[in-house]
């Protein structure tokens, strides 16, 4: 079945693919990732606080991002923003943000709702009287958080973080329906040029199940070490 492939043309396209695809999409998770671990920190923060509205607040964000389809949420930020731009800026005109600018909020206040879900049990997870005897060494809330308790939380987290992690790696695929060249928009944009779109969607596949399994099973090693440390 395979006498017909024609593998050159994903020899010929390594280039394209790789510096341009994949690294677009190694630097659409990288910041993604950080900036939706810090929003997630905060939500999980105002999730946990004694003030009722913050806690409803981030409750409700959580609930309605987990609600809704990504691919929906990534159409609406990209339509949304300019909008936004212009409320903000008081601009005559809506501000052209760009698709990158629009993946990047999509990605971090999506992925920030999951994050602030983890986070959450990582923080409760730490004993109540590592934080009374913080209080008791006169140390304030923002001190207990940021030396006691989430050093502790962000470790014992670390097999979840990465594999979310994992999992926003392959929703950035989905920047492909705003004609981002991503890897697999790049892929698509080779196999609709030479018309190989078998080939080069079974390499696309193939590429994004090694780098997805090695780092599922360094996930898996990382869960096995931190459970032998406990």
């Amino acid at each position: 079945m395979f006498a017909d492939f024609d593998f050159d043309v994903i020899v010929r396209s390594l280039p394209y693919l790789f510096f341009h695809g994949m690294a677009f999409t190694l630097t659409l998770t990288g910041l993604s990732l950080a900036g939706s671990l810090v929003l997630g920190t905060l939500v999980a923060l105002m999730q946990l606080s004694s003030i009722r509205a913050l806690s409803l607040l981030a409750m409700g964000y959580v609930n309605l991002m987990r609600a809704l389809p990504l691919v929906l949420i990534i159409f609406w930020f990209y339509f949304l923003l300019p909008w936004i731009g212009q409320w903000v800026t008081g601009a005559s005109r809506p501000i052209q943000v760009g698709a990158f600018t629009s993946a990047l909020v999509t990605f971090t206040l999506f992925e920030a709702a999951y994050f602030a879900e983890i986070m959450r049990a990582g923080i409760q997870s730490i004993p109540k009287g590592q934080i009374a005897a913080s209080q008791a060494l006169g140390m304030t809330y923002w001190q207990t958080m940021g030396h006691v308790v989430l050093p502790q939380a962000f470790r014992a987290m670390i097999p979840l973080i990465l594999t979310q992690t994992i999992i926003l790696f392959q929703d950035t695929s989905l920047v492909y329906v705003l004609s981002i060249p991503d890897f697999l928009g790049a892929a698509s944009k080779v196999a609709q040029r030479d018309g190989r779109l078998v080939e080069m969607y079974l390499f696309a596949a193939a590429v994004y199940f090694i780098i997805s399994f090695a780092a599922s099973t360094y996930v898996r090693h990382l869960q096995m070490r931190i459970a032998v440390v406990r």
